[in-house]
């Protein structure tokens, strides 16, 4: 008989980038490279556990950008493009590696890994990874969740709550077109929790959802079983709080077990270390060289880039079935102590990003495929749920109101609120209340304005993602992030400008209606 329960989650989450605009786009490969590193790798890890008889659970979120990027014909199209160059680059590399024994076979690796993700995306998956995921859903095995329309931080909305109420609107109506279904649950995005916001989640009919640690802990009244049960807040709506310890165990590259030695080192890409001459035509069109996601090396240690070892990859996956292990044998642990402290069965809430499985520890996937084999097979302690599934065994919970949290760094808003990003706020806010004013004054448009007023609300919520603001605190793509920002906020004003002076650019409107074609189903009246 089981100890208690563990709940994994995954967050799957991209930015909507899409840029007909352009041949080729760099950041486009963001959803390139997790669609081959991170998203078929756990498809394949879910179909071989069916197809053996291994009863497992995930909960993972599939956010709408990412939804609606996955559907897309463009990207789908442009996705093939991409996994036929570095086909092409792989029989390339088993030519030059020929007499280098230890990189041939990995060159091989990776042309079988390319053309097996050719064959799962286009023939098995007919293009389409939502319906595959879904099939797991319906299967009983996947619990898919939704999230936040574009991944706005809601918390830093709440000055204008109907622009917080309609990220979680929309996001509900886009996830029953996709899924067929109401979703159950959310991860709220960055796992920000403002309080109230549980109200718009009751509203469609969301039953729970996801917060970091103190969340729950710093809640009122203090919760009698700390993070290990969910709580109810007073809406009905639950919350459950997420485990430090063994989210540590594999988030942490100093703690965890991504940092292992054994394991390929992200950093090194032949993208950057071959002749430039060579490795051009399966770089950036323009010559920016970039992540082909062929590395040859593992971590080795803490030793400069270039004095990284070869990588061994059954060394690594014997790491990957170690870990997943020692893993389950502290979850047996953690819930054997908790189960007798507690006096019921706990539930260990493990949040993660989705990509971080195969895109920044590239045997993730594998670790992940033998916990769930190890917790079928090897013990008896621990037992797979998803929190819809805990809060049907156990209805009853105490009620307790959470506190404002994220799980950025601090735990609050300093990620998202900051130097580097505080100037952004100003012009999100009164794009909201635009749109606000907008759906008040036209409540019943049809033809060209209603197609104006929905693309309004459009580019205010790609404008609302939290992306473009981390971005700006992390320093990476700053100046897309930037281009990102300004481009949906002046959309945004020029159709506000034009609706109010009765002078809308049809030509113009067609045009970004084609470029920011998310939610085509979206109704402005969302924001009344």
């Amino acid at each position: 008989m089981e100890q208690g329960y563990l709940a994994l989650v995954l967050h799957a989450h991209l930015p909507f980038v899409r840029h007909p605009e352009y041949e080729e786009f760099l950041e486009e490969d963001w959803f390139y490279e997790a669609i081959t590193e991170t998203y078929l790798p756990l498809l394949k890890v879910y179909e071989g556990l069916v197809n053996d008889g291994v009863d497992f659970r995930i909960t993972m979120s599939i956010t709408p950008t990412l939804a609606s990027m996955l559907t897309d014909p463009l990207l789908q199209e442009r996705y093939i493009r991409h996994l036929d160059s570095l086909i092409e680059l792989t029989y390339k590399e088993i030519e030059r590696t020929r007499w280098q024994g230890e990189f041939l076979e990995l060159a091989k690796m990776y042309n079988q890994s390319f053309r097996e993700a050719r064959t799962l995306f286009v023939d098995k998956y007919g293009r389409n990874l939502v319906n595959a995921f879904k099939k797991f859903q319906d299967l009983g095995k996947l619990e898919i969740i939704t999230c936040g329309a574009t991944h706005g931080f809601l918390p830093l909305m709440d000055i204008n709550p109907k622009a917080a109420r309609a990220q979680i609107r929309i996001a509900a109506q886009h996830y029953e077109k996709m899924f067929g279904r109401k979703p159950r649950g959310i991860w709220l995005p960055e796992c920000a929790y403002q309080p109230g916001h549980d109200e718009f989640l009751k509203e469609v009919g969301i039953r729970y959802f996801l917060v970091d640690t103190h969340g729950i802990l710093h809640g009122t009244p203090r919760p009698k079983y700390g993070v290990y049960a969910p709580v109810y807040c007073p809406s009905g709506v639950a919350a459950f709080g997420r485990d430090v310890e063994s989210s540590k165990a594999v988030w942490s590259a100093v703690e965890g077990y991504p940092g292992d030695y054994n394991y390929r080192e992200f950093y090194r890409d032949i993208g950057f270390d071959l002749d430039y001459d060579y490795i051009k035509p399966y770089i950036h069109i323009d010559g920016t060289r970039i992540n082909t996601g062929i590395k040859y090396f593992r971590i080795t240690g803490n030793v400069d880039l270039s004095q990284k070892a070869p990588y061994v990859r059954q060394w690594a996956l014997d790491r990957a079935a170690d870990h997943a292990g020692n893993f389950m044998f502290n979850r047996e642990k953690q819930l054997e102590h908790l189960h007798n402290f507690l006096g019921k069965k706990p539930i260990i809430i493990s949040p993660y990003d989705a990509e971080l499985y195969g895109h920044w520890w590239y045997e993730g996937p594998d670790w992940l495929n033998f916990l769930l084999r190890k917790v079928h097979y090897d013990q008896q302690a621990i037992k797979l749920i998803t929190p819809s599934e805990y809060l049907e065994m156990y209805p009853r919970n105490q009620v307790v109101n959470p506190s404002m949290s994220s799980w950025g760094y601090k735990g609050y808003n300093e990620v998202w609120l900051n130097g580097t990003n505080d100037w952004i706020y100003r012009y999100l806010h009164k794009a909201a209340d635009r749109m606000v004013e907008l759906a008040a004054d036209y409540p019943h448009a049809d033809g060209l304005l209603r197609r104006a007023l929905n693309q309004a609300a459009r580019e205010l919520l790609l404008a609302q993602s939290s992306d473009w603001a981390f971005i700006f605190k992390t320093g990476t793509t700053v100046p897309y992030a930037f281009k990102r920002t300004k481009d949906h906020i002046e959309r945004l004003t020029k159709i506000y400008d034009s609706i109010k002076a009765n002078s809308i650019d049809s030509a113009w409107l067609g045009e970004i209606e084609y470029r920011d074609n998310i939610f085509p189903e979206l109704d402005y009246r969302v924001y009344a």
